[in-house]
């Protein structure tokens, strides 16, 4: 019997409601990855760069003052004794440059910390130097591996580890709904070593992003993408169709453009430099390169974010597994036995499928 041709009117607007409301999550995600990568990166400006300036007599001083003002809040000038002192200021991330003045000037970076903040630093003293009508000679006390020129390897393997993680929340969040919630921890938890397993590989063997220390990269790996997995399949209980949103702008939006990879903090505007003190991305970034790079300084911190992020994925996951069994419990009452593996319920499994992928 033909439904006429009201019926199939009705059905094209059922179906064309159903694609609008669901469009309406990709259409989210272009506004927030647009206002985060562009309000992130778009016009980076240092401001209260840490450099030092080498010597303890008149002169030197006068050359910090002068920057120090000429920068107005760019830069964070002081003036440190010796060459040596420096040095270790670079390698323990207090301070992006140290200019030796002198008739053969020398500036000192530390290009494992930050490529672009290297940069402008060089910019900087380049300017100096040749107002004094000296050429710059530039020494890098801590170059990156190499395969890992730019050092911006870090960011990218922290973008593919990134997405093998959340993607997984969507599959095990979608085709895993019918499992219990401890098998899908597990999954998660299976598949955050897989993901890690490929990162380490990434870092070593096929791109040599690191030279040493893979086994601790790896170890960080693990640990932040499990924080992840566990997190998103934990708020898939509760965000369902919203989760694959909620997983990107936690681990997308607000992680990469706070992560310090591209540009640290201080050559970016405040909100994001405030995250990259406790964000989950910040933490693998620095402590991969304090781990490869930096004899292991301040890498306590960085653990401890990860730590308290894979914390908060166990947390997580105990309320999903609290609010799956009241539901489980409340439902008992109204849905006779035989509806369960019925149409209704492989309808409502196609739902969450739909709801998990975004689509």
């Amino acid at each position: 019997m033909s439904t006429g041709p009201s019926g199939a009117s009705a059905s094209t607007a059922g179906a064309l409601r159903h694609v609008l409301s669901h469009l309406v999550t990709p259409l989210l995600m272009c506004v927030g990855m647009g206002l985060a990568y562009l309000g992130a990166f778009h016009a980076p400006q240092p401001h209260e760069l840490r450099v030092d300036v080498v010597g303890s007599g008149p002169s030197a001083q006068v050359l910090a003052q002068t920057l120090q003002d000429k920068g107005d809040g760019a830069l964070s000038v002081r003036t440190v004794p010796d060459r040596a002192t420096a040095v270790d200021h670079l390698r323990t991330q207090a301070s992006y440059g140290a200019y030796l003045p002198g008739k053969a000037p020398e500036l000192l970076v530390a290009t494992a910390s930050s490529d672009t903040s290297a940069t402008v630093v060089e910019k900087v003293f380049t300017q100096v130097a040749a107002g004094q009508g000296d050429p710059l000679k530039v020494t890098d006390t801590a170059p990156t591996a190499g395969g890992d020129p730019t050092g911006q390897g870090i960011f990218f393997l922290l973008v593919a580890v990134s997405i093998g993680s959340y993607a997984s929340v969507a599959v095990i969040g979608g085709a895993g709904a019918v499992l219990a919630l401890r098998v899908r921890a597990a999954l998660a938890l299976g598949a955050s070593f897989v993901v890690s397993l490929i990162g380490a590989a990434f870092a070593g063997p096929l791109f040599g992003l690191v030279d040493h220390g893979l086994g601790g990269l790896w170890a960080m790996a693990w640990l932040y993408s499990a924080g992840i997995l566990l997190i998103g399949v934990g708020l898939h209980t509760f965000l369902k169709r919203w989760t694959t949103l909620g997983v990107m702008v936690l681990f997308v939006m607000l992680n990469f453009t706070s992560s310090g990879g591209i540009f640290r903090p201080e050559l970016q505007p405040g909100f994001f430099g405030a995250l990259h003190s406790f964000w989950n991305g910040a933490g693998f970034v620095e402590g991969v390169r304090a781990h490869v790079y930096f004899g292991g300084h301040a890498l306590g911190g960085h653990l401890l974010v990860l730590t308290l992020w894979f914390a908060a994925g166990l947390a997580v996951t105990a309320l999903a597994g609290l609010a799956e069994r009241r539901r489980r419990v409340a439902a008992v009452p109204e849905k006779a036995p035989e509806t369960v593996a019925g149409p209704e319920a492989r309808e409502e499994l196609e739902e969450e499928l739909e709801e998990a992928v975004g689509v």
